[in-house]
């Protein structure tokens, strides 16, 4: 029974691992969100940051991007950044991918 048991704990581990890469990866893609959103706002230096750490925790509102995607558009409207809702899509999609890899390079 010993081998079901190893079997069933590696499982556990692995599913515990993929799911804070994933938690990784989605915070790290926020912050780069955050970031390149703060450049189309016109913020630079710490107000830049502080932006990025604010899209960050926009994420903390409900599961899945879409609370994150309301804040950019939210505050790209208020400013009057055009942006289309495809291109805040797929710049998400985009630093998504960039995420990743910089958490698998190290």
């Amino acid at each position: 029974m010993t081998g079901m048991d190893d079997r069933k704990d590696a499982f556990e581990k692995k599913f515990a691992h993929d799911a804070e890469l994933k938690f990784k990866a989605e915070a790290r893609r926020n912050k780069l969100l955050g970031l390149w959103a703060a450049e189309k706002l016109g913020k630079t230096g710490d107000e830049a940051d502080a932006y990025a750490k604010d899209v960050i925790r926009a994420d903390f509102e409900e599961a899945g991007d879409e609370d994150v995607f309301r804040k950019i558009r939210a505050d790209f409207d208020a400013a009057g950044v055009a942006q289309s809702d495809h291109q805040i899509r797929r710049t998400m999609d985009e630093l998504l991918l960039e995420a990743v890899r910089q958490i698998q390079e190290g």
